[in-house]
């Protein structure tokens, strides 16, 4: 393999894992804020103790993603230095705000919380949590702008052979960033809602802490009925401007070859990229995919045929992938309302087929955001920079393949140790439970 490929592939790897922490860190920081809260107005030392148990599992993948994270951004020096050169100065921007605001935010509060049980009063406890909370969903906004920005370049001139940046309002109120922001934000609460339902079900088979965990199911049933339908509707908005700014993508997405109106969405469908049509069309629901493109069931859609074919994305993975997503995503609206429903069950713990179900759930959700990144970034093809940069001029010039193929199995190696310790620590403190001690904490109960 080339430089090129080798170094795609690297930064798919170090992506891809590390945003095996991002969406749960995005959820479950959210959670453990509401369930101190609630012990916060309420007194009740069963949400002081769900606090205390999620909060834990939320701190060790919180530690770990971040680490993963920084070495991400060293790629875009070693692997594509010409990137860099070319938009670093727009790219640059959202970045240096993230780094310099809302991790720093994030950080020094994180700090509070996990040493602050006895030395702050109890409001400024739960203040902390809601900061470290607010504060990694920001972080989210400022990379996803970024994301955004190379999704739909907006707000620069090209001058001096490099995109220099001319208007900032426009980066920070890219309709394809601030959408793509809340679809991503409200799927990283999916996550968090099937990883609390889904270990809580894992307690609730065992009769372990009833009351507890029948409390964290029902929380997270709420929180995932209402993270998944957000997602389908935000989804729907995001389907709405791909076909309108990246229109090659939209076309694979849905693996349609001719351009004309009215196109109807077949559910069985196989894609035949060498000739340039599909070789099974079954059930085909008539002008829907003219309906989700521009909500007009009479809309034209380009077909890839109008666009030439160095221009087009991989057809297959990104509509297989595309089609995995959605089918998910209505799986997470079914099941967690029928999880909802059974939460107001006496006998919760006794519907055992399900909640073996939600047990094997646990990675459903972290396969559709992975899957969603996958159309994203893979749609986006052969540009980095859509319309602007293409990947293959993005790479840095001055690296050879031994090493690129060096760091490649050097992150690697990392990456599946730390994939390691976060599954064995998350696997061991789940299984644990929460602790029964708090007298710590209750002594500075009559603290204001």
């Amino acid at each position: 393999m080339d430089v090129l490929t080798l170094s795609r592939l690297q930064f798919a790897v170090t992506a891809m894992f590390h945003f095996i922490f991002v969406p749960l860190t995005l959820g479950l920081s959210i959670m453990t804020a509401w369930m101190e809260t609630r012990y916060l107005l309420t007194g009740d030392e069963t949400w002081l103790r769900m606090t205390k148990f999620w909060g834990k599992l939320f701190l060790i993948n919180f530690a770990l993603g971040v680490v993963t994270g920084i070495t991400m951004e060293f790629q875009f020096g070693m692997n594509w230095a010409e990137y860099s050169r070319y938009v670093g100065d727009i790219f640059g921007a959202p970045l240096a705000i993230e780094a310099t605001v809302a991790f720093f935010l994030e950080s020094v509060f994180i700090g509070l919380w996990i040493f602050g049980w006895n030395k702050v009063s109890k409001k400024v406890h739960a203040l902390s949590i809601w900061l470290v909370a607010i504060a990694t969903n920001l972080s989210g906004l400022w990379i996803l702008l970024a994301n955004g920005w190379m999704q739909h370049p907006v707000g620069y001139v090209l001058r001096n052979n490099r995109a220099e940046m001319v208007d900032f309002m426009a980066l920070i109120t890219n309709p394809y960033g601030l959408i793509k922001f809340g679809h991503q934000i409200v799927s990283g609460y999916t996550v968090a809602a099937f990883f609390v339902m889904g270990v809580s079900a894992w307690h609730l088979l065992r009769k372990n802490e009833l009351e507890l965990f029948k409390r964290s199911f029902r929380q997270a049933a709420l929180f995932g009925l209402a993270s998944a339908l957000l997602v389908a509707l935000i989804g729907d908005l995001h389907a709405v401007e791909i076909a309108k700014v990246q229109p090659t993508k939209f076309a694979a997405m849905e693996s349609v070859w001719e351009t004309k109106r009215g196109v109807g969405m077949n559910l069985f469908l196989l894609p035949d990229e060498k000739n340039e049509c599909n070789a099974i069309e079954r059930l085909c629901i008539p002008n829907m995919v003219s309906m989700l493109a521009f909500h007009d069931p009479n809309a034209e859609i380009k077909g890839l045929k109008d666009f030439p074919v160095d221009l087009r994305p991989p057809v297959m993975p990104t509509y297989l992938s595309f089609r995995a997503m959605v089918g998910l995503g209505t799986y997470f609206i079914l099941a967690s309302l029928a999880a909802l429903f059974l939460s107001y069950r006496k006998n919760l713990e006794e519907q055992r087929l399900f909640l073996t179900l939600l047990v094997f759930s646990i990675p459903l959700p972290y396969i559709a955001n992975q899957l969603g990144w996958i159309v994203a970034e893979m749609g986006r093809q052969p540009w980095i920079v859509y319309g602007v940069l293409k990947t293959a001029d993005a790479v840095s010039k001055n690296i050879s393949t031994m090493q690129v193929v060096m760091s490649l199995l050097g992150f690697t190696v990392l990456y599946g140790g730390l994939g390691v310790i976060d599954i064995y620590l998350l696997a061991k403190y789940a299984r644990k439970g929460p602790d029964n001690d708090l007298s710590g904490i209750l002594k500075t109960e009559g603290r204001a």
